[in-house]
């Protein structure tokens, strides 16, 4: 890269930052502003997350902007890190999930969403009966620049579409990748496209603040992934974005590119280094104990894992160290060893991963996996 293109590339993403911090610090005030529902929840939350929700103060929720509830499941004493957490809603759900022996931070480039996240912490504090939360305001790029942020001292990332926000995604990626601690995770929602962004809707200040523009290709974002060490990534709910702004759709098609699709998928990516980039078989399988609070007849681990309790469920040598090697270990007993290699693990593709692109219709709200997005 020459001095030029390097100095062009670096005042792309200053004006990029500079836009999404306008967009979301001056030009929105409150949910109802945005312009498409693309950072918008639609699915009702789970029971336990609309709980949380009812115990947050008003101003928060009147400026959220995310896509989905992506809080997973068992997380109770954790330390759990926000990325763009905005005003704070997903923060404060996570603080009562985790309890008062768990931590919650939240890391955001938007000084005016800050400032209600922190100025209703005392308010929540007194609501919650204890205080578990940190806010910092930085670069979800550059977390090397917040000094409590220690290698390997974070169970579980969130972010609730805010990396389609972000120029460089694989700066994001990968300082999550070593912030987590072995057995990690990070679970968030976010938008995605069924192809690549082309330049010129990148380059429209409005579609990119709505989430649509910084939508990362599907498989562009899988590949991403394993390139920053999460090797295998799993889909664990999507829903087609529907525009629903006449002057936005007539936008995208009259740049000739009415078959561009977008999606709102909730990953969750596992911080370990025994995972292979294949889903290979060895004989294994795991039987899930019913012990996970709320999921006691069966748990889905992503989209196309939902286990029975007491039911022998085969799976690949990446599904069974996702289980092995994290938090759920409690809650399985396993079968197998890794003696014998039988191949491929069947039903390993590389096709476009939303179910939603087939017929159209969400798989959102499902068992476990938080009731995400």
């Amino acid at each position: 890269m020459t001095t030029e293109t390097g100095a062009a590339a670096a005042a792309g993403t200053a004006n990029t930052h500079s836009s999404v911090t306008t967009y979301y610090g001056e030009t929105l005030k409150e949910s109802a502003d945005l312009q498409t529902n693309a950072c918008c929840t639609a699915a009702r939350p789970a029971p336990q997350i609309a709980k949380a929700i009812s115990n947050i103060h008003p101003d928060v929720i009147k400026k959220y902007y995310g896509c989905g509830f992506c809080v997973p499941d068992e997380v109770e004493g954790m330390t759990i890190l926000d990325l763009g957490c905005g005003a704070g809603r997903d923060v404060y759900i996570a603080s009562q999930l985790v309890g008062e022996n768990g931590r919650v931070i939240g890391v955001d480039m938007t000084a005016e969403q800050l400032k209600v996240a922190k100025e209703t912490q005392a308010y929540h504090a007194d609501k919650f009966g204890y205080d578990n939360v940190e806010f910092h305001e930085g670069l979800i790029e550059k977390l090397d620049d917040i000094p409590s942020l220690k290698d390997g001292s974070v169970d579980i990332i969130i972010s609730n579409c805010v990396i389609n926000l972000c120029p460089d995604k694989e700066a994001v990626l990968k300082s999550c990748h070593r912030l987590l601690k072995p057995g990690g995770e990070l679970y968030f929602s976010d938008v995605y496209a069924s192809r690549r962004v082309p330049q010129e809707l990148r380059e429209d200040e409005v579609l990119w603040g709505e989430c649509l523009s910084g939508a990362l290709y599907w498989n562009d974002f899988q590949n991403l992934s394993k390139q920053c060490g999460f090797k295998d990534p799993r889909l664990v709910e999507d829903a087609p974005i529907t525009i629903e702004n006449k002057k936005v759709q007539e936008k995208i098609e009259e740049m000739g590119h009415k078959n561009l699709e977008f999606y709102s998928a909730t990953y969750r990516l596992f911080q370990l280094d025994c995972l292979e980039p294949h889903c290979e078989d060895y004989g294994q399988a795991v039987i899930y104990k019913g012990t996970i609070p709320r999921f006691e007849s069966g748990w889905s681990l992503d989209d196309h894992h939902f286990m029975e309790k007491g039911k022998v469920f085969p799976v690949c040598g990446n599904t069974y160290n996702m289980l092995k090697e994290t938090r759920f270990e409690k809650h399985f007993d396993f079968v197998g060893d890794w003696s014998t290699h039988y191949g491929i693990f069947d039903g390993c593709g590389t096709s476009m991963p939303f179910k939603s692109s087939i017929d159209g219709v969400s798989t959102k709200g499902g068992g476990g996996g938080g009731g995400c997005c």
